[in-house]
């Protein structure tokens, strides 16, 4: 195998000489975002690889659709870094990276299914190593040791497989990661290595990106600490912060509107039906423009779908006449057939169902956008709901010391619907990392 002399300890901090280092046979590498921690793994996985001729490196993600942007993209960066980009071939179908003299490779995995990979076959030589990036989106303990199970077992004469773990901790002291590692703790099979921004002694990062961190520290420290701290904070009783909801009397002179997403959330005969207009700016800001909110409670008649179908089309015409300007995404939760069907029928306009994701990363998601100070409500009163509805919002306290934390299903609909339009629109709102 063709071998390069890089100084590979110039490309990373020294707080991670430790973790390159380190000689156990699993390596857990948490901490806050922008750390770096994925880069420092990524290189230390390609350096060994080159050393072994019989060497493969399973590359895994809980959810297999992120492998091609994230992980793999993540491994190639390493290679073209060390500037042995020719040595490799980069397939992606099957997913996987491989070298061109001694055909090993690094496979890409992921674990929706935890149990197919029982019959995963490596073409060539043994698996040298497993990384297991953002660890934490992994459903539990169980799913680790069944894929590790898989690739562990073979036995290498004088060697044992490398195990890496790479995530940010959640911010609940109970999710299964952080007892999980908590029992690691003393563990000679273990290295545990934490790592933060503020480690960036070689100025990799941007000043762009310590701007951004800045300003999340200035807008939300509890949110700093978890986020970038890399700090288990734990969650609190009530869900929001309130002071990022920043009421305004009119919009901004100098931030125009290019666009405007609604977000729906339905109850029918059950429930509240909202809708919410949002308006993303040129300045990247969101703002509340307005809020449509029915209540079926204490109505002897109650709205069909048909009716609640024309009142959509009325207010979202109304948005447009007075804004002028059209929408973008229009989303909906995907567990409402009803009114999509109904609006298609009428209108020929199909909502998009949003691709629901756990009730805490949806949170979450919410959290990160204001704690970046980038959320503003037009103080009308078609928008108090909005603002109540989310002041009341806060966890079922008997289920905040478990992994799965609840929330009071009490007069959420707006919060349910905020959540919807931030989950289908992360990337345009530049959560999406």
């Amino acid at each position: 195998m063709t071998t390069k002399t890089v100084d590979v300890m110039d490309l990373m901090n020294t707080n991670f000489y430790s973790l390159w280092l380190a000689e156990p046979s699993h390596v857990v590498a948490k901490g806050g975002r922008s750390s770096m921690k994925s880069s420092v793994i990524s290189l230390k996985l390609v350096t060994d690889f080159l050393e072994d001729e019989q060497g493969n490196v399973v590359c895994l993600r809980k959810v297999g659709k992120y492998l091609s942007t994230s992980i793999y993209e993540q491994i190639k960066w390493a290679i073209y870094l060390l500037k042995v980009e020719d040595e490799f071939y980069f397939g992606k179908s099957p997913l996987l990276i491989r070298h061109k003299a001694t055909n090993t490779a690094f496979y890409f995995y992921g674990c929706d299914d935890p149990m197919k990979l029982k019959s995963a076959k490596i073409a060539k030589g043994y698996v040298m190593a497993l990384w297991y990036e953002e660890a934490a989106e992994f459903a539990g303990v169980e799913d680790i040791d069944i894929v590790e199970d898989t690739f562990i077992r073979q036995e290498i004469e004088g060697k044992e497989v490398k195990v890496y773990f790479s995530y940010n901790p959640p911010r609940n002291p109970y999710s299964w990661i952080n007892e999980w590692l908590d029992g690691k703790a003393g563990d000679d099979d273990y290295f545990i290595h934490h790592s933060t921004y503020l480690d960036d002694k070689k100025g990799f990062l941007s000043e762009q990106m310590i701007r951004k961190i800045v300003k999340y520290k200035e807008n939300d420290e509890d949110y700093w600490r978890w986020m970038y701290n890399g700090e288990v904070i734990g969650l609190g009783d009530m869900v929001y912060n309130m002071a990022h909801f920043k009421l305004i009397n009119e919009l901004p002179k100098d931030d125009d509107i290019i666009l405007i997403d609604i977000a729906i959330d339905t109850g029918h005969q059950v429930s509240a039906t909202t809708y919410l207009a949002l308006a993303f700016t040129k300045k990247q800001n969101v703002i509340l423009l307005d809020t449509y909110y029915y209540s079926p409670e204490n109505k002897v008649v109650k709205k069909a779908p048909s009716e609640l179908s024309v009142e959509l089309k009325e207010w979202m015409d109304k948005q447009t006449a007075k804004y002028n300007r059209f929408f973008d995404q229009q989303t909906i939760d995907s567990a409402e057939g009803a009114i999509r069907n109904q609006f298609f029928k009428d209108f020929g306009i199909r909502l998009h169902p949003v691709a629901k994701k756990k009730k805490i990363d949806m949170i979450d998601n919410v959290q990160d956008l204001l704690a970046q100070g980038r959320f503003f409500v037009l103080d009308t009163p078609a928008n108090q709901i909005f603002i109540t509805e989310h002041r009341k919002y806060q966890w079922d306290v008997d289920t905040l010391q478990t992994d799965d934390p609840k929330i009071i299903k009490i007069d959420d609909h707006t919060c349910d619907a905020f959540q919807y339009y931030v989950q289908d629109n992360l990337r345009k709102l530049g959560l999406k990392y």
